[in-house]
């Protein structure tokens, strides 16, 4: 592969393949429609990949459903917290289902909802529903801890559907199992069970690691279709995001320099925790270096890894090493392509990471390189 100026972030298509390919196979024998969440990956270069296995998406605002329209599908599925008034008539026109996040806004627009379908235009809408089951440790990823500001409770529904309600949604998983996920649908049947023989569609959101290593597929494709067998009323939607891209691409960086203060060694690099990987402060965890030991030991030179930003905080350690690292040695944080090269920011004007892409039959594609440009009509 031919040398790129770093930090960029690397994409692997045959590992994107790989993932697709499951999923695809979860979504036949399981009868259950998987659609792409775009808050986890908007790479938009990549969907003539993804477009060949799905073309169906999630939005949670007009940008990323305007994104799948113009560049994967018209099959979008809209969940937003809050729609308004100056955004509600776009997604109408745009979207196949709108999920609303309370009774008081599907009220709202719905009227509206039914102006368009009158004119032609149908949407399919849903009511987020609340669980209440958590099986999330970490709370900011956590949307059914007490006081969650995401979807309805049965106390508040009550036992009566309003009138053109066509689907529940929920949203309880975070990279999580097929096990967590039979928790919270047994806990869906509890509290909903008496409801759902009157929908149409029920939406499992997303957090469905399919995809990782370990992951039991099989348990997965069987609770899928023992739910089915219960609900043959119902289809069954996922929006899983990191399974997609999960493990599919890398942050290649460059140590710039070494610093010591009170005997901790870091390697500052030509990357920013903060600005290029902010989940792993957000989490926080720990991401794998490809040349790092798996454990820290101490016997090895070991390192706190620096980024570049201003931020005191913009640190992750300890690595340690078989050799010691030098200004020049290029770093590879694995499995930087779910969620990361969205949440990108550009604090401190640090120039963004480059995309590129490595195909099937070993070519590498520049997909975009950034410049002082793309900075300065950000801040117009």
């Amino acid at each position: 592969m031919m040398e790129y100026k770093t930090p960029y972030y690397l994409v692997y298509e045959d590992k994107l393949r790989a993932n697709l390919s499951l999923i695809e196979r979860v979504s036949k024998e399981a009868n259950v429609k998987i659609i792409m969440a775009f808050k986890a990956n908007a790479l938009w270069k990549t969907f003539d990949i993804i477009g060949e296995y799905c073309k169906s998406s999630t939005a949670s605002s007009l940008n990323e459903m305007k994104l799948s329209l113009d560049k994967l599908g018209d099959d979008v599925h809209a969940y937003c917290p809050v729609y308004t008034d100056e955004t509600i008539r776009e997604f109408i026109q745009g979207c196949s289902h709108i999920t609303f996040n309370s009774i008081t806004q599907f009220a709202k627009y719905y009227p509206l909802i039914k102006e368009y379908e009158a004119k032609g235009k149908k949407v399919s809408c849903g009511l987020r529903v609340n669980p209440e089951c958590s099986v999330i440790d970490t709370d900011i990823y956590n949307p059914c801890m007490p006081g969650s500001r995401f979807g309805i409770s049965r106390e508040v529904l009550g036992n009566e559907l309003p009138e053109g309600l066509e689907g529940f949604h929920f949203h309880a998983l975070c990279e999580s199992s097929s096990y967590d996920l039979e928790k919270v649908l047994n806990s869906v049947e509890e509290k909903f069970g008496d409801l759902l023989p009157k929908l149409k569609w029920l939406n499992m959101g997303g957090g469905h690691l399919m995809t990782r290593k370990g992951y039991d597929v099989e348990h997965l494709i069987g609770l899928l279709r023992s739910f089915n067998s219960r609900y043959p009323n119902l289809q069954l939607i996922m929006e899983p995001g990191s399974a997609f891209t999960w493990r599919t691409g890398d942050l290649v960086t460059k140590v710039l320099d070494v610093v010591e203060n009170a005997k901790i060694k870091t390697a500052i690099i030509d990357a920013s925790f903060a600005c290029h990987m902010p989940d792993c402060l957000e989490m926080p965890y720990k991401p794998t270096i490809e040349s790092a030991l798996d454990e820290v030991d101490f016997s090895k030179p070991t390192y706190r890894i620096g980024g570049n930003s201003c931020l005191s905080g913009d640190f992750i350690g300890d690595w340690s090493f078989d050799k010691e690292l030098q200004a020049g040695d290029i770093l590879v944080f694995e499995d930087m392509n779910h969620y990361t090269t969205v949440k990108t920011n550009m604090f401190n004007g640090i120039q963004h990471p480059s995309f590129v892409l490595k195909r099937s039959n070993g070519e590498s594609e520049l997909l975009r390189e950034f410049t002082y440009e793309d900075y300065k009509n950000r801040m117009d």
